[in-house]
């Protein structure tokens, strides 16, 4: 390999100047046409830029970095169903013992997927806490699952408690705490798996032990109401549906 010159001799002034420059810098005379190609060593070699990877462009009010807020709309719908269920049954058109879960089905196993919706009138404070829970829990997964995914998460995890209860004996098994816990525990098991595997969300669990704790003791709260209530079964059977539904979800989400 070929060493530059250190220096040239510019032939109008006769100052040494560098190899690198074309023109003399203290007298301007043209030294040569063009500066000598730089060579490097192998260490040296220029690199292969990689493309860039392609990004989705942006949606409207979509910041960058950030996900997009969604409307929960199924969410919005489980609710609205339960509170249009309870303004019926208010009526006296439809009772809770004609579409709820109090007792043997008789061949009717579509009150199990009927009875989540089941407030009634005298209870409304259980309907409250219940559809406040949904409304919470049933946003996260919607917006991280996807509207399918809720509306599953609500109907299986009502339906675990709602047989469990019949099983049990533990009826009537009215409304949507079992439904409730199950929404509450699948997004549990999502955020613990999040943060085992080290991404901590920094989600506040004093609050969803608090609201878990609410729906299992007004289980019993509603035995002191007249007409029939929740059951402590269903409580437990939709925890552990929902439990099983997160644990499928962060698997296929992964």
């Amino acid at each position: 390999m070929s060493q530059p010159d250190l220096f040239v001799v510019c032939k109008n002034c006769g100052s040494e100047v560098s190899p690198y420059v074309t023109e003399c810098p203290y007298c301007g005379q043209r030294v040569r046409k063009r500066a000598p190609k730089i060579e490097r060593g192998e260490e040296e070699a220029p690199r292969r830029r990689s493309a860039a990877a392609a990004l989705p462009r942006l949606r409207a009010n979509e910041i960058p970095g950030i996900a997009a807020e969604t409307t929960p709309y199924a969410t919005i719908g489980l609710i609205v169903v339960a509170v249009l269920v309870t303004l019926v049954t208010s009526t006296g058109i439809v009772t809770g013992d004609q579409i709820g879960l109090v007792g043997p089905v008789d061949g009717e196993f579509w009150r199990l997927f009927t009875t989540p919706f089941v407030h009634l009138p005298n209870e409304i404070p259980y309907g409250f806490v219940a559809m406040l829970a949904v409304g919470i829990f049933g946003m996260h997964i919607e917006r991280r699952f996807g509207s399918v995914a809720v509306v599953a998460v609500f109907l299986l995890s009502g339906v675990a408690g709602g047989a469990l209860a019949l099983v049990t004996g533990l009826t009537p098994a009215l409304g949507a705490n079992g439904a409730a816990l199950g929404l509450l525990c699948a997004w549990l098991v999502d955020d613990r798996r999040a943060a085992a595997r080290g991404d901590d969300r920094g989600n506040d669990l004093i609050g969803v032990w608090v609201m878990a704790a609410v729906l299992v003791l007004l289980t019993p709260a509603t035995l002191t109401v007249d007409g029939p209530n929740a059951s402590i079964a269903a409580a437990v059977g939709g925890a552990a549906a929902g439990s099983v539904c997160g644990l499928l979800l962060t698997t296929l989400r992964r």
